[in-house]
């Protein structure tokens, strides 16, 4: 595979990344194992030190990794252009073996890591710091499954072949292909919208009542009900093509780039629901009301993005799809 600029700078940041996260885990095992806030020794204040380091180091490798996650669907969507068959970031993720695991991974890191942070910023405001290790053992997990990322996106990066012919998009997402993603196919339009609209409502419920162990449950069927819909039925009225049910090409410029608004307010729809959960149970404490009423209020504005097209859709032609 030819290096891109885009593709040089996607690795150079992992590889940033990784180093500072190596030594950020190595003094998280210090703190993990002799942390104790009632101490007073000179060792104890090192550790204190160490932590500030460590979270500060974490913090920053979030912020960049979430506009990094789009990055790294645009600079596929761009090699499309020079691999044969492929149309969009579709044909280049699918084109590798582990392409679509490593996606999928690159997308739980997002929650790992986002999830850190929101407890960190719960720790700091907690004057008996008792979140510190639990937050530091959430670390050194998250640096397991970034380690396995970054080897995995070399290895993508360098097993790409612009020589190949590849699969698109279209022989991709459809009925007819041989993967496990032709299952979804089998559901009609009215059970596609029946699945959304009542995980949007429970998901909304959810949320309204407060519920730690419902609030992660919920946004984790939300998420991947909604991307469910976008690929059966929602993406087709982005296109306005009933055959296309690509997830990636309305993050092109044809589609002026609604993808990326509808994958971040999707995101922030699940994420804060789900973290806010995560830490309920943690504490024994109840929910964080400001991160159920941001998801709350994602939720309401990503179902309403995509509800927008059909619609619009439906009243420009008199007809639907």
């Amino acid at each position: 595979m030819t290096y891109t600029p885009e593709v040089i700078t996607l690795l150079a940041l992992d590889a940033l990344f990784l180093i500072l996260a190596t030594l950020c885990v190595i003094l998280s095992i210090s703190i993990v194992r002799s942390w104790d806030m009632n101490a007073t020794t000179s060792f104890q204040y090192t550790l204190e030190k160490r932590a500030v380091l460590v979270a500060t180091f974490v913090k920053y490798i979030f912020f960049l990794k979430l506009p990094l996650f789009l990055f790294f669907i645009f600079t596929s969507d761009k090699i499309s252009g020079v691999i044969t068959g492929a149309m969009c970031a579709a044909g280049v993720v699918n084109s590798v073996s582990f392409g679509m695991y490593l996606l999928i991974l690159k997308l739980i890191n997002l929650y790992l890591f986002g999830l850190w942070l929101v407890l960190h910023v719960k720790d700091l405001k907690d004057e008996k710091r008792a979140l510190t290790k639990k937050k530091f053992i959430l670390f050194i997990l998250g640096y397991l499954f970034l380690l396995i990322e970054v080897f995995y996106e070399f290895g993508f990066f360098n097993s790409l072949d612009i020589d190949k012919i590849v699969s698109c998009c279209g022989t991709l997402f459809s009925a007819a292909t041989s993967s496990s993603l032709s299952l979804i196919f089998e559901l009609e339009n009215y059970q596609t919208l029946l699945l959304f609209y009542s995980l949007f409502a429970l998901h909304l419920i959810t949320l309204y009542t407060k519920s730690a162990s419902m609030g992660i449950g919920s946004s984790v069927l939300f998420l991947i009900i909604s991307i469910i819909s976008l690929i059966l039925f929602f993406g087709t009225y982005i296109y306005e093509l009933p055959t296309h049910h690509c997830p990636f090409c309305f993050l092109q410029k044809d589609y002026y780039y609604v993808g990326y608004l509808i994958y971040v307010t999707l995101f922030c729809a699940t994420f804060f629901s789900f973290s806010g959960g995560i830490i309920a149970l943690l504490t024994q404490e109840q929910v964080s009301k400001k991160l159920y009423n941001i998801s709350f209020v994602f939720t309401i504005l990503f179902t309403l993005l995509v509800s927008a097209y059909p619609l619009i859709y439906f009243l420009r032609n008199g007809v639907w799809l």
